[in-house]
């Protein structure tokens, strides 16, 4: 692994030698920080350990047991648990499991890790979610592979449950003021097209799609940024950002392959928004009920 690190690093210099405006070496640090982690297995059993704490009370979550007498930072022994992978459309249909069900408690489960817990899973392809079939209709998602996750930083996921707030009501002033907490200046009016596919001064209804004009002006804007407004916006972005990045292109690949429809993602992640920053009010005020979105779903 430290060959190759050196090696991607080797690489990333003399590119960003011929194309000075490449610079994504803090990216390649990031990199390099997870990977470190994903070797030593005693943490990725604690992180699975944690992460089954945090979802105790929801039935649909299942993350195999550790068997701690039989691990090590070398081997990690957990309880076997039979599945097929979140997207295999042919095993839901025989199953008699509704896909759209099963994205929608998928984007509650990683909305609920990211605003609310704030301990993010850092790798959710679809190799390490299983559906597990319960019977008439019934299911769990079982979570594989704990070794890569990020602790969000406290302020941070605040804010991103106000950015969250701000984009379903398109609030532009509350938009940009985050952009220079996150500190991306300028770029913070492309929130809205990253995270919603909408533009900031778009018309078009969430979750709907955008009007032929807004695409055209759209496209014109997006030519007119150089390889230099890329590597800037990402060299400004915190290294929590990143994670969420990732981890939101991932989830909504597989949310894209279950055919959901767009607006399943973006209620669940606006509701989890607004339970993460109502909690955290409810903690400074002495509260400590913790909340659980999927038991929020039944009301």
């Amino acid at each position: 692994m430290k060959l190759d690190i050196m090696t991607m690093s080797l690489l990333s210099k003399y590119v960003s030698l011929i194309f000075p405006d490449y610079r994504f070496e803090k990216i390649l640090l990031e990199f390099e920080r997870t990977m470190s982690m994903e070797l030593d297995f005693t943490q990725e059993a604690k992180n699975s350990e944690r992460t089954t704490s945090c979802f105790r009370k929801n039935d649909v979550v299942k993350v195999p047991h550790v068997f701690w007498e039989l691990t090590t930072k070398e081997v990690l022994t957990m309880e076997f648990c039979t599945g097929h992978k979140v997207d295999d459309l042919d095993f839901l249909r025989k199953a008699d499991i509704s896909p759209t069900k099963v994205a929608k408690a998928l984007i509650e489960l990683f909305g609920e890790m990211i605003f609310i817990h704030g301990f993010v899973h850092g790798d959710p392809h679809p190799g390490n979610i299983l559906v597990s079939p319960r019977g008439q209709g019934r299911f769990s998602l079982v979570l594989l592979d704990h070794g890569i996750y990020k602790e969000l930083d406290p302020k941070f996921r605040l804010d991103y449950c106000k950015l969250w707030k701000a984009l379903i009501s398109l609030d532009v002033q509350k938009i940009l003021e985050l952009g220079e907490q996150f500190g991306v200046g300028k770029y913070a009016k492309y929130f809205p097209l990253i995270f919603t596919g909408r533009t900031i001064d778009s018309k078009s209804a969430l979750g709907t799609q955008i009007s032929g004009e807004e695409k055209t002006r759209i496209k014109q804007d997006l030519n007119s940024l150089g390889m230099d407004d890329i590597s800037s916006f990402m060299e400004s972005l915190p290294p929590d950002f990143l994670v969420i990045l990732r981890t939101d292109g991932l989830l909504r690949s597989i949310l894209g392959n279950l055919g959901a429809p767009r607006h399943v993602r973006l209620l669940a992640y606006a509701k989890c928004a607004i339970y993460g920053h109502e909690e955290q009010s409810r903690l400074e005020s002495g509260c400590n009920q913790p909340y659980n979105v999927a038991n929020q779903n039944k009301h």
